[in-house]
């Protein structure tokens, strides 16, 4: 399933392509062909946005950053230091 999902690996780290839904029951996360992120939090004055990079820092344990789309639920996120295999791994073990 996660093989389907495009990584780019760059001199930073990774760079995938996030899809959020705001204003959900809870926090989590499902990977499918892009990863989907499920926020608590409204996008309204980036709260959104600081719940996700919270978030998948937290599952991460790597810094995060939203590269483009901070007004878009379709976003392109940079996870910094981090391995193409090693974050498969986390994404996997996080969704079982």
């Amino acid at each position: 399933m996660l093989k389907k999902m495009e990584m780019l690996k760059v001199k930073d780290g990774i760079l995938m392509e996030v899809h959020v839904k705001p204003q959900s029951k809870s926090f989590k996360i499902k990977a499918d062909n892009t990863l989907i992120v499920f926020c608590t939090q409204s996008p309204a004055k980036g709260k959104a946005n600081r719940e996700l990079i919270r978030g998948l820092s937290k599952i991460f344990g790597k810094e995060v950053e939203i590269v483009s789309g901070h007004q878009s639920k379709r976003k392109r996120i940079l996870v910094k230091d981090i391995m193409e295999k090693e974050m498969r791994e986390i994404l996997t073990v996080t969704q079982e």
